[in-house]
């Protein structure tokens, strides 16, 4: 009866938590194609286009590991609650948003509650299933935020086509509301692996304005006082770091860095990979409506084989992790990925759509490999206590690389055009910064392959080893 009990239990998590990792990303991607449309209806500049989306990484980097260490202490399916209720709320926010200021107040409160799902989420499905079976578990987990990548450019694309902008994010509020009733139906119990230990406020606000000067001082490096919030910000990271050496119950384990190379490394890769390779789809959405003509139905279409393809390939390659090491499937993965980037450095204006869908297949197929092996490899190499910490540590680096993406992105686009609007006068302009863009991801992939085959050899338990144990709710 227990056992038919874990099953049900894990079969539940695991629904929930592809549905909500399906949400957020399906966002992300399908508001890429909506932006043209926000910039003719609000007049903005595609500067401040960037910020709709750089600011909803932001918010979401520097709540994530105080949250998901709230998580470990307080409950994790409580915080992943909270966190849907939030996003859906900002959801609706930017519906209706009737100036550009509200629709970013909103984008900044989504990724506040975005924060508490991805930090509790992945942490919800380690927590039920064994290490023998994560691959497979968190495969279909990254197949499902593929799937929200794979639909936003093509439903967003056709919702912002025929129905407008704001249609997406009411969508989205559907979807969210769905979760929610999910959550509090069906998902019974909770997994507390902290319990009793004290939360680190001091630390946890120091982590988050240390984020944020860091981060903002690096999108504003062509101003002033951009260089000097960056080097603020990493007097405040050494500082930060120092200080949680030191006390008893830390926001962020740094020990797990020092004493946990595969930890370490596998964090690295994945910073390195998605600050290659994040910006790719927010450069080819501009590029494809405003250089080449197409309109948001058609760019959605083309857009969509990246993401396709890493639906395909995620689950093969996280249940491959489950028997071959996992830093040689995410290093062939981040072969691919520096492969599609290398191509995409020579786009101009008469370069053909299949010469761009190849890429897009070509990086789909990297990022597919790389992904579910690579958060498989860090889940595995914590103590269960840390779940909550690791799943919001992998988190931020996937925020922090992709906010360095659109970072220097923003920064290129700063450069080469200042505020004006994008149009067939500056278009030359506006190539320079993508080619310039993707030679400069191109590099980092180059590291990220150094990084993720440093990682070392790991060994995962086996269901023996394992002694047949599923499930355990209720974490001491």
């Amino acid at each position: 009866m227990t056992g038919q009990k874990n099953l049900v239990t894990k079969r539940v998590a695991l629904i929930i938590s592809s549905t909500s990792s399906f949400v957020t990303p399906f966002m992300g991607s399908a508001i890429n194609i909506a932006l043209p449309q926000i910039g003719r209806d609000f007049s903005v500049h595609v500067v401040y286009l960037s910020w709709l989306v750089t600011a909803y990484l932001l918010a979401t980097a520097v709540f994530l590991v105080p949250l998901g260490r709230l998580a470990d202490i307080c409950g994790r399916r409580k915080i992943f609650l909270w966190g849907i209720a939030v996003f859906t709320l900002a959801s609706l926010l930017a519906a209706v948003s009737w100036n550009p200021h509200v629709l970013l107040l909103a984008r900044i409160l989504q990724g506040f509650g975005n924060s508490m799902v991805f930090g509790t989420g992945v942490a919800i499905l380690i927590s039920v299933y064994p290490p023998y079976e994560r691959g497979k578990a968190l495969g279909i987990n990254v197949a499902s935020v593929y799937a929200g990548l794979s639909l936003g450019p093509t439903l967003g694309g056709l919702l912002t086509y025929h129905l407008g902008w704001r249609s997406i994010f009411l969508l989205t509020v559907l979807l969210g509301i769905l979760v929610l009733v999910m959550v509090i139906l069906k998902l019974q119990g909770e997994w507390v692996g902290a319990a009793g230990e004290e939360f680190d406020l001091k630390g946890s606000l120091l982590y988050g304005g240390t984020v944020l000067t860091l981060m903002y001082g690096f999108t504003r490096l062509t101003s002033p006082y951009g260089p000097l919030l960056v080097v603020i910000g990493l007097g405040g990271l050494f500082f930060f770091i120092w200080r949680e050496l030191r006390v008893e119950s830390p926001v962020l384990e740094m020990r797990l860095f020092r004493r946990n190379i595969t930890f370490t490394f596998s964090n690295l890769a994945a910073l390195i990979n998605y600050s290659a390779t994040f910006a790719v789809g927010f450069l080819l959405s501009l590029y494809l409506q405003y250089v080449k003509g197409l309109s948001e139905q058609e760019a959605g279409l083309v857009l969509v084989f990246q993401p396709l393809m890493q639906v395909i390939i995620s689950p093969f390659a996280g249940k491959l992790s489950d028997r071959v090491e996992p830093r040689l499937v995410a290093s062939v993965g981040m072969g691919f990925s520096s492969l599609g980037v290398a191509l995409l450095v020579f786009l101009s204006g008469e370069t053909p759509i299949w010469y761009v869908i190849l890429c897009s297949i070509i990086l789909g197929c990297g990022f597919g490999l790389f992904s579910s092996p690579n958060t498989n490899a860090v889940m595995s190499a914590v103590e269960k206590k840390f779940y909550g910490v690791a799943s919001g540590v992998l988190s931020t680096m996937r925020l922090m690389g992709q906010m360095f993406s659109m970072g220097i992105v923003t920064l290129l686009l700063t450069v080469y055009m200042g505020e004006a609007q994008i149009t067939p006068a500056n278009h030359q302009s506006f190539l320079q910064s993508v080619n310039l863009s993707f030679i400069i991801f191109s590099v980092l992939c180059a590291l990220g392959i150094a990084a993720s085959l440093a990682r070392g050899n790991q060994r995962l338990p086996s269901r023996e080893e394992e002694g047949g144990t599923c499930v355990r709710k209720g974490e001491p």
